[in-house]
């Protein structure tokens, strides 16, 4: 056995996988939604539009359990939920957007907030949702400043304000002309995605859609 599979194995005994939703053991040696959130989470249906694109998907209303295990996942240090998330997100995604993007993006933290997270929490969901379609996420946008915490704002007009001009493109070359499906952890009013998304068209994205594990009701 490798060193790798025997610290694997230490880890899962140190720290056993668990259900990022509720916690329960996963068997398997690896973590796993439970049967009993699968039953019990709030699912979403359908489609949502904003300013700046025509389609988007979530798996999960904003609440409760699911509030709470993206709070852990954000702010916890809990980013290996993202390997979870990951396969629900490219499920809804095929269900809803498939066939209407060519290559897959995600919306980016600020480097100060990647340095203090550790991580940046849309990357790693991209990237889990990329494993499941065998592709890499495309790197495609800069946040150029800190803005305020969009949670911290209440209404819509202050939401879009706050993100106005904060990101820009990088190496638009390599989706101009391309559909783009954006990526994000959490969807409220939508002005992140609108403003993410009119900066990949104004660089010369020929579409943008978006997906987001949870969102409001």
């Amino acid at each position: 056995m490798t060193a790798r599979r025997w610290l694997g194995r230490l880890l899962n005994l140190l720290y056993p996988p668990k259900c990022p939703f509720c916690g329960a053991l996963s068997p398997g040696g690896e973590a796993s939604l439970c049967p009993r959130c699968e039953q019990a989470l709030p699912w979403a249906e359908g489609t949502f539009s904003a300013q700046g694109f025509d389609s988007g998907v979530f798996v999960l209303y904003y609440e409760g359990a699911v509030r709470e295990s993206l709070l852990r996942y954000k702010f916890g240090g809990c980013s290996g939920y993202a390997g979870v998330y990951g396969p629900l997100l490219a499920q809804r995604i095929a269900e809803g957007l498939g066939g209407r993007f060519d290559l897959i993006s995600y919306v980016p933290v600020s480097r100060w907030r990647r340095a203090t997270r550790g991580y940046d929490q849309s990357e790693l969901l991209a990237r889990a949702v990329a494993r499941c379609y065998g592709v890499l996420p495309v790197a495609t946008l800069h946040k150029r400043r800190q803005n305020r915490t969009q949670s911290q704002l209440h209404s819509a007009d202050a939401r879009r304000a706050n993100v106005s001009g904060v990101y820009m493109p990088v190496g638009p070359e390599r989706f101009a002309g391309q559909r783009v499906l954006l990526i994000d952890d959490i969807v409220t009013t939508g002005a992140t995605l609108s403003e993410a998304a009119r900066t990949l068209r104004a660089a010369g994205a020929a579409d943008v859609v978006c997906a987001a594990l949870a969102g409001k009701r």
